[in-house]
């Protein structure tokens, strides 16, 4: 008798242990981390050199909002900032930065690239480095509409002019190129040359022809001078019509991305990019 309850004592205690055994832990799940988002794609233009680059009140025609002021930047250089952009996967911020500051702003690294109708020269490339180019036209010349010169096919035809071009830029270098001119004190900004021409402070300036067709459009004061072939401005070192992106000597990466990004998009896209920013840049530039 005693040898059977203490069979069942035995048996009460092992059933015991196997209810009391824990079932294996499932391993802890680790958390999802967020993607961490990416960094703006900041640019710096004037927002003052139509068709390159305007600012308007609203958002339309795709413009893009002012970083850090009001209003919103339009122009051919937005759209090439948003398709650079948008190849990034990076989104796009346009800050204002007058002419003379872009280079600076850049090295500093207050903006991550210059859209802003810049042209590579030997000096600019002693601090930044350049994409191959996003545009490339002819220079023209801007005159008053009533003026002596409004007739002019050739350069020779502005032997002793009053000639004006824009600082630092090849609009201001290649006027030594005019036998006999009276090359003028270069201004800061391409509207400033404007009210010259306007006012008869000066008798012309040297423009892209997209810059020439855009303000004669909007100024119907002023005439845009076309050259006869082979008249016009030649060539000279240093100097081209082409425009490029600029970016800082060390950012090579991103210049060979941007490089890709631009070979992307034809001529034909270039050309109809252009002739929508003139068609829809603001009368009052």
């Amino acid at each position: 008798m005693k040898r059977n309850v203490l069979a069942i004592c035995v048996a009460l205690v092992l059933v015991l242990a196997a209810c009391q055994t824990t079932a294996p832990t499932a391993a802890p799940v680790a958390a999802t981390e967020p993607a961490p988002a990416a960094q703006p794609f900041v640019v710096g233009m004037e927002v003052n050199y139509a068709p390159f680059n305007w600012k308007q009140t609203d958002d339309t025609n795709g413009a893009v909002s002012v970083d850090g002021g009001t209003g919103y930047a339009a122009g051919y250089d937005v759209e090439i900032a948003k398709r650079i952009a948008e190849g990034l996967g990076r989104p796009l911020v346009v800050k204002q930065v007058a002419w003379e500051g872009l280079v600076p702003a850049l090295q500093n690294g207050a903006i991550d690239a210059v859209i802003a109708g810049m042209s590579e020269t030997p000096e600019r490339l002693q601090s930044v480095n350049f994409t191959a180019p996003y545009y490339e036209s002819a220079f023209v010349m801007l005159v008053r509409a009533d003026g002596p010169y409004a007739s002019a096919t050739r350069l020779s035809n502005f032997s002793g002019a009053r000639v004006i071009g824009q600082k630092d830029t090849n609009y201001d270098v290649i006027i030594p190129q005019i036998e006999g001119v009276d090359h003028l004190t270069p201004l800061t900004s391409v509207p400033l040359i404007v009210q010259a021409i306007l006012s008869d402070v000066a008798d012309a300036s040297p423009v892209e022809r997209p810059v020439g067709l855009s303000i004669s459009l909007a100024n119907p004061q002023l005439a845009m001078v076309v050259f006869e072939e082979g008249q016009g401005f030649g060539p000279q070192e240093g100097v081209t019509t082409a425009v490029s992106v600029a970016l800082r000597k060390t950012d090579t990466e991103l210049q060979s991305q941007i490089d890709a990004i631009l070979a992307s998009i034809t001529q034909a896209e270039r050309e109809t990019l252009m002739e929508t920013a003139v068609k829809n840049q603001p009368v009052s530039q």
